[in-house]
């Protein structure tokens, strides 16, 4: 089977759809492409943060958007070693929303996949597998894909590959990668919530383990962080013994961890920290964790994602419609999105070799770093780490249609 479209991308995430539905707005014929049946599956974090609901807004879709289930934070907060502190506020910020939404991943995807149909030019193909490109005279000119219908290849006139940190797409494309290491993984879990359990505080710290609590309404998301490659040593000990190291971070829940029943309750991320050397080949760019895998700090990644994709649309719309795609075109995006990832990559690399690190490795008692202490010292200060991880280094915004 072949198509032909505009547009393929690679990638059914937050990047991926976002980048199709603002395509699709301007006019252009796009099919995005994702593995999975549905997105029902585990996202993990699913923070969306104030600069993805300000472009939600200029869509004209917030109000539907948060008529979905979702949690509101406006204020973060840490424990270490007992005492607790706030280290961001977003209550300040100049977003028509001050607060992080904490709104599972698939209500998200589910969301702009709706929006997206309202539009002829928009083509969403579940269950379509990317497996290679199709190149023409040195130009990417499609994609391959393996579908339960059997092969599929799709012409396009650009190729996104949108497909996360695992690309298919910048792997076959031989995109050099800059690793900048992680000294963590992470192991995500979830644990019922009572309505007396503290619910202010989202990171947990006492020597030797982190933990960050995602407030669910029901249950609580918990994201337990291990130094990196050390999955195996905590398998090994046992699952008694991790739910006794829970335990020390979690006093509340101590009564509830039979509720973890086997490993198979508990889901690995590989943390990595990456980004491509150059994002785009002609006919072909990447964006979102297909151009930088991000670290957790923060929980920004999704946001970022969603970044891309709106300075692609607005870089992109106009020559793709135009039929006069060049490769200058695809690099503006790498030059004005790389700002943004290298300051907040460096502020998560910072943030794991001086902070989590250091954690993880500590044996005794845990002493607040002196920033953290002087932001509770001096509250109008927690304004700036607020605008940090709310909206980021240069913010995007959607251009008319």
């Amino acid at each position: 089977m072949e198509i032909t479209t505009t547009c393929a991308i690679a990638g059914g995430g937050p990047a991926g759809m976002m980048l199709g539905l603002l395509l699709a707005r301007a006019g252009i014929d796009v099919t995005v492409l994702e593995k999975h049946s549905d997105f029902l599956r585990d996202f993990r974090g699913d923070t969306i943060h104030p600069s993805t609901l300000e472009v939600m807004h200029e869509l004209g879709l917030l109000d539907a958007l948060l008529a979905r289930p979702h949690e509101k934070m406006h204020e973060a907060g840490v424990e270490i070693g007992g005492a607790m502190l706030k280290a961001a506020d977003f209550s300040h910020l100049p977003t028509r929303c001050k607060f992080i939404a904490f709104m599972p991943q698939w209500h998200f995807l589910d969301f702009l996949a709706e929006a997206g149909r309202r539009y002829p030019g928009f083509h969403l193909r579940m269950e379509t597998e990317v497996t290679g490109l199709i190149e023409t005279e040195g130009r990417v000119a499609g994609l391959r894909a393996e579908t339960p219908d059997g092969p599929l290849d799709i012409r396009a006139d650009l190729v996104v590959g949108a497909d996360g940190r695992g690309s298919v797409v910048r792997e076959r494309a031989g995109l050099a990668v800059r690793d900048f290491g992680a000294p963590m993984d992470v192991l995500w879990m979830r644990l019922s919530r009572r309505p007396d359990d503290p619910s202010d505080t989202l990171f947990r710290v006492v020597p030797g383990h982190l933990v960050i609590t995602i407030d669910r309404g029901d249950y609580w998301q918990c994201a337990f962080v291990i130094e990196k490659g050390a999955f195996g040593r905590v398998k090994a000990k046992g699952l008694d013994a991790f739910r006794a190291d829970i335990a020390r971070v979690l006093p509340f829940a101590a009564g509830r961890l039979d509720e973890l029943a086997s490993w198979d309750d508990v889901k690995l991320l590989t943390v990595k920290v990456d980004r491509l050397r150059e994002w785009a080949r002609p006919g072909l760019l990447c964006i979102g964790d297909a151009a930088h895998a991000m670290s957790p700090v923060g929980g920004v990644g999704i946001n970022l994602a969603i970044q891309d994709a709106v300075a692609a649309a607005n870089l992109l719309a106009g020559p793709l419609r135009d039929g006069r795609l060049t490769l200058d075109d695809l690099r503006a995006v790498q030059r004005r999105r790389m700002f943004p990832t290298r300051v907040t990559q460096a502020v998560q690399v910072l943030a794991q070799r001086f902070l989590i690190g250091p954690t993880l490795r500590a044996k005794g008692d845990i002493a607040p770093p002196l920033p953290l202490r002087l932001l509770n010292r001096f509250p109008r200060l927690r304004r700036l780490p607020g605008y940090a991880v709310g909206i980021g280094a240069r913010p995007e915004h959607v251009r008319e249609g």
